[in-house]
């Protein structure tokens, strides 16, 4: 029971936050400065054209009527039609979007997450020696770089001049740019991890359970991994779930950056061409996947450390 409650806990605060934001990015878009049909149409606009705009956006109706629409367009993820694409909901075009970018930070943080945690494990094992405290030093480096100061340099050697590996937007590079893309992604993120992770097994490094263990035969290999990585997962999930803003802000400027499809470049886009509905229906679907991947992280949390669970 006590797993379902804080299922059930965190589900309900997640909707509590999306509707939050949600309705941040409405009051935004309708009480900031500004004329939203105007800033469509541009300044020399008719009256009759303003007017139609303002119907097909629900701007002619009352605050309180427009948001209730809102509303019932959240819950049934109706968000308007596209302007730029008229006849195409705002929905299909963020569904489509949306994809690409869940798949490129979901390989970003399979490959941080593993990547930092192997660097920890060399660096607190006895495999290296007094050459590990090198790995402290690169990945405290590493993690105060801007991801925009070594993505281009890296993607200029690697894709354009050496060409090892494919360029991460070209339409033709497939699973190839997938992977680079997200590997750049997850260098950052692989740093984070492997300072929480060497600190965290540093902690337990002295601990009787894993004097036991080696003391019934276990290899400094299997000691480590099974016997300690288990216990240090806590910090390592919770340093995953704190980064995953960054993340997925790394993972617009990416799509940008290499021309990939994505939530980053249809909000960009649709921010170019007024698009308003698909703008909107964007912010919101970023926000979304971000607070959907803070509570997967957080129940990965409580799965794997008891003490964080609800009573």
């Amino acid at each position: 029971m006590a797993w379902v409650r804080t299922l059930l806990s965190r589900v309900l605060e997640a909707v509590a936050v999306v509707l939050v934001m949600a309705s941040v990015v409405f009051f935004a878009m309708r009480l900031l400065p500004g004329d939203p049909a105007r800033l469509v149409l541009g300044d020399e606009a008719e009256p009759a054209q303003l007017a139609a705009i303002r119907f097909k956006l629900g701007l002619d109706a009352s605050l309180p009527v427009q948001y209730a629409r809102f509303l019932k367009g959240l819950a049934t993820l109706n968000w308007g039609e596209s302007l730029r694409h008229p006849g195409e909901a705002a929905a299909s075009r963020v569904a489509e979007s949306l994809a690409p970018t869940a798949s490129l930070a979901t390989v970003a943080v399979l490959m941080g997450a593993s990547g930092g945690i192997a660097l920890a494990l060399l660096s607190v094992g006895p495999w290296l020696g007094r050459r590990s405290a090198w790995i402290d030093r690169a990945t405290t480096a590493v993690a105060a770089t801007p991801l925009l100061s070594f993505a281009p340099l890296l993607t200029f050697a690697l894709a354009a001049r050496a060409r090892v590996v494919p360029l991460p937007g070209d339409p033709d590079a497939g699973l190839g740019g997938l992977l680079f893309a997200s590997a750049l992604l997850a260098v950052p993120l692989g740093a984070q991890v492997a300072r929480v992770s060497r600190a965290s097994l540093g902690e337990i490094a002295q601990s009787q359970f894993l004097s036991v263990a080696r003391a019934k035969g276990a290899t400094s290999l299997r000691t480590w991994v099974v016997h300690a990585l288990p216990v240090a997962a806590g910090p390592i999930v919770t340093v995953v779930a704190s980064q995953l803003g960054a993340l997925l802000g790394g993972a617009v400027v990416l799509e940008r950056l290499f021309e990939r499809p994505g939530l980053g470049s249809l909000i960009l886009e649709a921010y170019a061409a007024r698009d308003l509905p698909v703008l909107q229906a964007a912010i919101i679907a970023a926000g979304g996947f971000f607070v959907g991947a803070q509570v997967v992280a957080a129940l990965a949390h409580a799965a794997i450390d008891p003490r964080v669970r609800r009573p």
